[in-house]
């Protein structure tokens, strides 16, 4: 079968991320391990532009999600309209304090939240204060290994406010979780392509003398770049190589965009 012509960035990424265990639509899980069901009541911490939020509402779920921007709740709040999610709750909220009851969630979601805040600690005493007895706990932060390497390409402002201003080691994320109250159920990473585009991005950025201000995942937007297209286009034809996934696999040990915990309040 011939290689489309043009493949989107993103669109190349989440079928990237479906290989390495993400939104599992046949088995209901937001990440392998993590299973989401109508009778669930899912938090998501920094809910962005809503994709583990949507996920969840699409199996009738009890929605909970928060983000420090209210034009961002007031999008995805619409969106949800259009899914079977059994309720709906927007919050616009630091996680400093959650102002939510405690025990209130059986699943509680932080991707990419806890390196952009000044305590992740404290945050992180906040999802388990409001997480049930038993909730299940899908929590991921940038990899130390790709975030060394992006220090010697990208803005400084990348490792300021409102960017990331914490990077976890891989044991000290895990010990972040088991002092905050959790046991972890499994461990994981990926995004070993998503780490590459974004050095490729910083690289090209420098090169063209170009200043960009505000948070990373608002700034970064298509169109993009001819070379970017490129890596996703080569990156796209590779994974559809049975062959390769063991390969694929690897680079996402060596050098992940994200470590990813999966961890239970204890009973």
């Amino acid at each position: 079968m011939a290689a489309p012509a043009h493949i989107d960035s993103r669109d190349c990424g989440l079928i990237d991320a479906v290989q390495s265990g993400w939104f599992l639509n046949a088995s209901d899980e937001l990440f392998s391990g993590f299973a989401i069901g109508a009778e669930d009541v899912v938090l998501d911490v920094g809910c962005g532009a809503g994709g583990a939020t949507l996920f969840s509402a699409n199996r009738g779920a009890h929605v909970v999600f928060s983000d420090v921007v209210a034009e961002k709740i007031e999008a995805l709040r619409e969106k949800l309209t259009r899914t079977p999610a059994r309720a709906v709750e927007g919050l616009v909220s630091d996680s400093s304090p959650l102002p939510l009851a405690d025990a209130y969630a059986t699943r509680v979601i932080a991707l990419e939240v806890l390196e952009h805040v000044e305590d992740p600690a404290a945050v992180l005493g906040e999802l388990v204060r409001v997480g049930r007895p038993g909730a299940l706990y899908l929590l991921a932060v940038p990899d130390p290994v790709g975030e060394r390497i992006q220090e010697s390409c990208a803005p400084a402002q990348y490792f300021q406010p409102p960017n990331h201003i914490h990077v976890f080691e891989r044991e000290a994320f895990g010990r972040l979780v088991e002092d905050a109250g959790l046991a972890i159920e499994r461990r994981s990473s990926y995004g070993f392509y998503w780490s590459l585009w974004m050095l490729i991005y910083w690289a090209q950025l420098k090169a063209s003398g170009e200043q960009r201000s505000g948070e990373t995942h608002d700034v970064v937007h298509p169109p993009y770049t001819p070379l970017l297209d490129d890596w996703a286009h080569l990156w796209h034809r590779l994974i559809q190589i049975p062959e390769f996934a063991p390969i694929k696999q690897q680079l996402d040990r060596l050098m992940p965009k994200s470590q990813v915990i999966v961890a239970r309040k204890p009973a």
